[in-house]
């Protein structure tokens, strides 16, 4: 998809603008209207209005899925400390909470297909279902492979059908402020982990493991359900897709950067998830303050993603994914890494909160301006295919690399640091093939509104694609340059 695309299905963005009111585009359409042909017009987001009902919506949804499931680490700490499931080892508990995520993303394809089908109220409601079904459950087991099936599988199910019902309908709804309302709705995560990582440690310590499923549960059913009623999409007015995998888009190189983003950030984003709390007691806290270590953590992505979508939409969205992505790589080096007292490692929680989950703060607008609106859904279905294995696999990599020395975490965070880093080298390409499709466009429309050079006359005997091709500047150039994308 070109940048004049993208720009069609983003209104918020000035390149939609370069032809508006030219008078051949004001005759074309008198021309048409007097033919009697109807003509298509774009679908302009209200930029507002139901849309932040819709907002309010999703950051709930958020609250009780992927924040509720950001518990897990004070899951995990309490399982290693107590041995509660005998006879299972650490790798074991460690997959449930990979299993969770990553059941999640790989249900994706299924939920798209049932909201094409049956709408997004139907995939939400079948995603209460299955969540409220995985924690009831989950109070009665007593052998690792019931929790595989119930706090891994099930409830991955129920977050799946949500998360997917849930994700493409904010970016619908906004053109100019979609940023900031996207951001906002998955804030709900950061402030579900908080409230979930210091109930859950209080629960189980007062009324048991068993109970403390059981009342999440009944929360997340009651909330979830009046969710799904209030959630509204523009599915039509848009002219979505909904197919579960299209293969055309892996044709194009800028989507494959998108997916490699995508790919190294949840390497170190489910690391950071899941190993703070057990690692807080590693190097010697209580499970009480291991709890607060994971809460602060959710806490700073909380507040700081409604700051990632507001500073997307003013610096652009591509340089703002990069460079956060970046940023949070660099704080695993130089702060977690010497994160040996309680006071620091507050610090580090709070900090690397507000940049860690940049990636689900920001794919959706991400997305869309990689591949427009119109192709959203399929590409972001097909995104959380693609995050299966590394959601999967990455907390089970981090505690097998601290087991390998005697339970020090130093491996798991340069391996955390460092994927990070990858992720941000992709997001660095993605921002420089924008920069060329933006030259390009540029040159183009330069090149119809130029009269006719006697001079250019050898020029302009090339292709226009060749021409604005010959535009853009080099690989290396556009990587470091500033321009709002």
């Amino acid at each position: 998809m070109t940048s004049a695309t993208i720009a069609a299905n983003d209104p918020g963005e000035p390149l939609s603008d370069h032809d508006d009111g030219s008078e051949k585009t004001v005759a074309l359409q008198d021309q048409e209207q007097s033919e009697g042909q109807t003509s298509k017009v774009a679908d302009v987001p209200p930029d507002g209005g139901y849309g932040w009902v819709c907002v309010a919506a999703v950051f709930m949804v958020n609250a009780h899925t992927w924040g509720l499931n950001s518990s897990y680490g004070v899951f995990l700490a309490h399982y290693l400390a107590n041995n509660t499931y005998p006879g299972a080892t650490y790798l074991e508990y460690a997959f449930v909470g990979g299993l969770s995520i990553s059941q999640a993303l790989l249900i994706s394809p299924l939920a798209t297909i049932t909201t094409r089908k049956y709408g997004t109220r139907t995939t939400l409601l079948l995603g209460v279902f299955f969540e409220t079904l995985s924690l009831i459950t989950a109070s009665f087991t007593t052998q690792i492979w019931q929790l595989f099936l119930t706090q891994g599988v099930c409830f991955g199910y129920g977050m799946g059908f949500l998360f997917v019902g849930s994700v493409g309908v904010v970016p619908q709804w906004f053109s100019r402020r979609r940023s900031l309302a996207n951001s906002i709705g998955t804030a709900g995560s950061g402030i579900g982990g908080l409230t979930y990582s210091l109930a859950t440690n209080a629960m189980i310590q007062s009324i048991g493991l068993g109970w403390a499923f059981r009342i999440l549960g009944i929360l997340a059913f009651t909330v979830n359900c009046i969710c799904a009623i209030l959630i509204k999409d523009r599915n039509k007015a848009i002219g979505a897709s909904q197919l579960a995998f299209d293969y055309r888009l892996f044709k194009k190189k800028e989507y494959l950067l998108l997916q490699g983003w995508g790919f190294f950030s949840m390497l170190g984003y489910v690391v950071l998830l899941f190993s703070l709390p057990n690692y807080a007691t590693s190097i010697g806290l209580t499970a009480r303050q291991g709890s607060i270590i994971g809460a602060l953590l959710n806490l700073g992505q909380g507040l700081g993603r409604p700051m990632v979508g507001l500073f997307s939409d003013s610096a652009g969205r591509i340089n703002i994914a990069g460079f956060l992505t970046f940023l949070c790589g660099l704080f695993c080096f130089v702060i977690w890494i010497f994160a040996k007292s309680f006071g620091v490692l507050i610090f580090f929680s709070l900090i690397v909160g507000t940049v860690a989950g940049t990636f689900w703060t920001t794919i959706a607008p991400v997305g869309a301006e990689v591949v427009g609106l119109k192709e959203l859904p399929s590409a972001l279905s097909i995104t959380w295919l693609v995050l299966v294995l590394p959601t999967t696999f990455s907390e089970p990599i981090a505690l097998e690399l601290s087991q390998g020395i005697g339970g020090a975490y130093i491996h798991a965070q340069i391996f955390t640091g460092f994927m990070y880093m990858a992720a941000a080298f992709c997001m660095l390409l993605l921002r420089a093939w924008k920069i060329g499709q933006l030259e390009m466009l540029a040159a183009e429309n330069a090149d119809t509104i130029k009269g006719t050079n006697p001079i250019e006359t050898q020029y302009r005997e090339r292709s226009p694609s060749a021409r604005s091709r010959d535009a853009r500047s080099t690989l290396v150039k556009r990587m470091f340059m500033w321009k709002r994308v």
